[in-house]
């Protein structure tokens, strides 16, 4: 429930304090005679009439505990007040809590407090609440503040610590991804040097006269056709089994004994690469006659294996800017930090990133609506979602399973879902899953902080929403940023 009601101009009645029925409170059972008599000079009971008695940012001028009636709680997100509690129990207390912390930090209420029926409430000023708390509780607001500071430092730090380990470990992917293609490249190039002095070698023995102008050019053809078809079998959708390449590949070597060329083995894997069997050799063989057939047979297998080789360095290079270009896609290098972005290359530049914690045992199944608008968001900080939310569905999944990412539109927002085919998150434990340090892995395995943090962009930044669902072999994290202008990111 929601509620956009501005502050309630109902009548509040002042009555007379009691410091019997305070005593029958739970903040307030322990203190003696005197300090209630304090309590009742300072404060005053009010009766209340239905509707919002303060809201969150404003001013915390006092400080409220209930003695009769019912209240609802809410949260801003967004435009919106969204409700996070109700009840009637007696003593429940908000408003100036923090009044004892003084001007470190901001004296604001946290909260929007409404009033469901007419209700009293025992009220205390925000500096007498501050004073009350000093001067008969000091150690307890010592011990108050250290617990409120240090976990606001030790939030920050973890937080910290968390995004960096993201980044350590997104650093180690990249570069071992980046390491893969450098590194066939390098092969590639080796191997393509020593195949170029191999075909300069072949063309001092063209020189030479051995061929004849005519078989010259029927062997120019050749190489022409071997690389055309080379270039259609790389094209294909349609890939050999093992099986099928080892038998063309015997059955060439068997040709080629057949025909007398040494080393057929060697030259056999370069003309199944172009999906050339004994047939097309026959071919060859009609074309240039037995004499330089050999000659012709090693020259057609130099330019295909130069032709492969080049492709490997051009395949090489392509996964190597592509690489890179996820990675300034994923860190938004150079680019102001909110913008109206297309989601979707958000999305598969952290899949990209991600690649390496993926394995080849997880599936990634992309159900994208293309036809969704762009969207003005902090794409990094989007990106660190979208990396918190698939690393921990990667870890549920142990490696093994399927990673589905959707998008769509759901009214004035857009919709991106998280899904894992994993074991789930246990009963009772996803309400919890956003809290700051709460975490489901072992000891030593995660921060807690993943999910809050993703909270706090979605939600705090975007005025978005982010919701989990969960049963065994299927959860879902679903995230909800707003289109209208009014709701845009705010820093």
């Amino acid at each position: 429930m929601t509620t956009t009601e501005p502050i309630a101009t109902t009548v509040r009645t002042q009555l007379a304090c009691d410091i019997d029925e305070l005593r029958t409170l739970f903040l307030f059972e322990h203190l003696s005679d005197e300090q209630l008599l304090w309590l009742c000079s300072r404060g005053h009971v009010e009766v209340i009439d239905p509707g919002v008695l303060y809201r969150e940012g404003d001013p915390a001028t006092d400080f409220y505990v209930m003695l009769e009636g019912s209240l609802a709680m809410y949260r801003r997100v967004g435009a919106d007040d969204v409700e996070i509690a109700r009840t009637s129990q007696v003593g429940v207390y908000g408003g100036a809590w923090a009044a004892y912390l003084g001007e470190r930090v901001p004296q604001t209420y946290t909260q929007t407090l409404r009033v469901l029926e007419p209700s009293r409430y025992y009220v205390l000023a925000a500096a007498d609440f501050a004073s009350f708390m000093d001067d008969w509780f000091p150690m307890a607001v010592h011990l108050l503040e250290g617990l409120f500071f240090g976990q606001q430092s030790s939030q920050a730090a973890t937080g910290q610590r968390e995004r960096l380990l993201a980044l350590g470990s997104l650093s180690a992917g990249l570069t071992h991804e980046l390491n893969n293609p450098a590194a066939a490249a390098t092969r590639a190039t080796s191997t393509l040097r020593e195949r170029v002095a191999g075909m300069r070698h072949k063309l001092a023995m063209l020189a030479s006269g051995i061929y004849d102008r005519e078989q010259l050019e029927q062997i120019i053809h050749l190489q022409e056709k071997a690389v055309k078809a080379l270039a259609r079998q790389r094209a294909s959708e349609v890939v050999p089994t093992a099986l099928e390449v080892s038998d063309l590949e015997d059955a060439l070597g068997e040709w080629m004994d057949e025909h007398d060329i040494s080393g057929g083995w060697e030259l056999a894997p370069n003309f199944v690469a172009a999906g050339l069997g004994p047939e097309w050799l026959d071919a060859v063989a009609s074309w240039v006659g037995p004499d330089v057939l050999e000659g012709a047979v090693r020259w057609l297998s130099y330019t295909l294996e130069t032709e492969s080789l080049m492709n490997e360095v051009e395949d090489a290079t392509s996964r190597i800017s592509a690489l890179v270009g996820a990675a300034k896609q994923y860190s938004q290098i150079g680019r102001a930090p909110d913008q109206t972005v297309d989601v979707h290359e958000l999305l598969d530049s952290t899949v990209t990133m991600l690649e390496r914690q993926l394995g080849e045992g997880i599936t990634v199944v992309r159900d994208y609506d293309r036809t969704l608008p762009p969207i003005h968001v902090f794409a990094a900080e989007l990106n660190q979602v979208w990396t918190n939310l698939i690393d921990n569905a990667a870890q549920a999944m142990e490696g093994v399973g399927t990673l589905t990412l959707r998008t769509r539109r759901v009214d004035d927002w857009l919709e991106v879902e998280v899904g894992d085919t994993g074991p789930g998150i246990p009963d009772g434990v996803v309400d919890r899953i956003f809290e700051p340090f709460f975490t489901t892995k072992p000891v030593g395995s995660g921060t807690g902080l993943g999910l809050d943090i993703s909270w706090r962009i979605v939600v705090g930044k975007h005025h978005g929403d982010l919701t989990a669902t969960s049963v065994p072999g299927d959860t879902r994290f679903r995230v909800r940023l707003p289109y209208s202008s009014t709701e845009g990111p705010t820093p």
